[in-house]
């Protein structure tokens, strides 16, 4: 295929406009030529930016569905509907036999999992799931690091995702992602990038998982005295680390419209997020919304042949890059997923290596993986190679039956076994 391969996204949400970004800066690899999306202020820009004509454009994904079964005007589809919107898309598409790229979680429940990736072995499509940890270059320089012996056998890992105050607040508190019935436990939504690299990087199947967490702080047990139901109207607000007002107002006043304040509403000026705050979910205080899922977990994960890794994910950390320990029978690693310490137990000396992306506006979130992620995924479409593809069905079902194990193992305070 000499042209770039083309692309139907669906949901254009924070993961569809991403992709959407990496079409418009590499027109060598990717061209957006379809959209579904119900939000006419997101919809309408997005398919403006991206010149499609009106019969590309649809407010539901069903009616992209349609248009692509009477005609292949596509090479591939990236569904990045919100997860409990995955598998009807997925099935469909993976029918008709178009290449897909597929938000993270999969879906919702390991049935649902199970049921896409039937679908897609069955019709032998190219398939990637958005695992974009596996795709930096700092997730690329530890494995190999590990994978040449460096630190010798490979016995833990200690992995920390600090989600960070503000952010758990806007998603898992007033946001999509805040409540199980609505969307699905924190450990898949949030996690589930973790435990899938946690397996990349020790490179062996998981057996056993255990689990602890629970929802400690945003409840209304610990609503302060004196507080009201919105930030805006709020008498102890200034005293609150969580106020909408905080996070979102005195951003935009700061001239900030990017995340998490495009997030909240179209209109990113003051007048437009003091609206939004007065009668949207992110003006609620954060002690009394209607949010169910765990603000700290903690996982514990055997993995075949011996080796085992720790993990946690907490609102409760200032907002960075994850945090890991690996602890190898002659050396030591620690990293920020950016600069990576090497101590060498023969020589008692330490090293560094850096690899923070040279230019992170080129190379879009998290740490490069976005873009690395959609370069792997084109080339795979477009020369119908695979092997650039880290996250296809096999594994990433496993690992995430692996994040189903665990939450399990929390809800029964037991040690399970996970089965493939």
């Amino acid at each position: 295929m000499t042209r770039p391969v083309r692309l139907l996204v669906l949901g254009v949400g924070c993961r569809g406009e991403t992709y959407g970004r990496f079409a418009l800066s590499r027109p060598d690899l990717a061209k957006v030529v379809g959209v579904a999306e119900p939000r006419p202020d997101r919809r309408t820009p997005y398919a403006q930016a991206h010149n499609l004509p009106a019969n590309r454009v649809f407010d539901d994904w069903r009616q992209a569905a349609d248009a692509a079964r009477r005609e292949r005007f596509a090479d591939a589809v990236i569904i990045a509907t919100q997860d409990a919107m995955h598998v009807e898309p997925a099935l469909a598409f993976a029918q008709m036999g178009y290449a897909m790229l597929l938000e993270k979680p999969m879906a919702p429940t390991a049935a649902e999992c199970r049921r896409i990736v039937e679908a897609v072995v069955r019709e032998d499509i190219c398939f990637a799931v958005a695992h974009v940890l596996r795709y930096t270059d700092y997730t690329q320089k530890v494995k190999s690091m590990l994978d040449s012996g460096l630190i010798g056998d490979l016995v833990g890992i200690e992995h920390l995702e600090p989600v960070g105050f503000y952010h758990f607040a806007h998603s898992f508190v007033r946001g999509n992602w805040r409540n199980e019935a609505k969307s699905s436990f924190v450990l898949l939504t949030k996690s589930c990038h973790d435990i899938d690299w946690l397996r990349y990087i020790m490179g062996r199947p998981m057996t056993r998982v255990s689990s602890f967490g629970a929802l400690h702080h945003f409840c209304r047990a610990n609503q302060p005295a004196g507080a009201a139901g919105r930030c805006l109207d709020c008498a102890v607000e200034s005293t609150c680390p969580y106020s909408a007002k905080k996070i979102y107002l005195d951003r935009v006043r700061g001239g900030h419209t990017a995340w998490p304040v495009d997030i909240i509403t179209s209109d990113c000026t003051e007048t437009g997020v003091i609206e939004a705050l007065r009668t949207g979910p992110y003006g609620r205080c954060v002690y009394a919304c209607d949010n169910d899922v765990a603000d700290y977990q903690a996982v514990n994960i055997e993995f075949a042949g011996g080796g085992t890794a720790s993990f946690a994910v907490t609102a409760f950390t200032p907002m960075g890059g994850r945090k890991t320990r690996f602890f190898g029978t002659r050396g030591y690693l620690d990293s920020d997923s950016s600069l990576i310490r090497h101590y060498d137990f023969l020589t008692d000396q330490w090293n560094d290596v850096d690899t923070q992306a040279s230019d992170a506006s080129l190379l879009g979130a998290h740490g490069g993986g976005d873009w690395r992620l959609m370069e792997a995924f084109c080339e795979a479409v477009a020369t119908g190679d695979r092997s650039t593809i880290l996250s296809g069905p096999a594994e990433t079902l496993e690992s995430h039956l692996a994040v189903f194990a665990a939450e399990r193992a929390r809800r029964e305070r037991a040690v399970v076994t996970i089965e493939v």
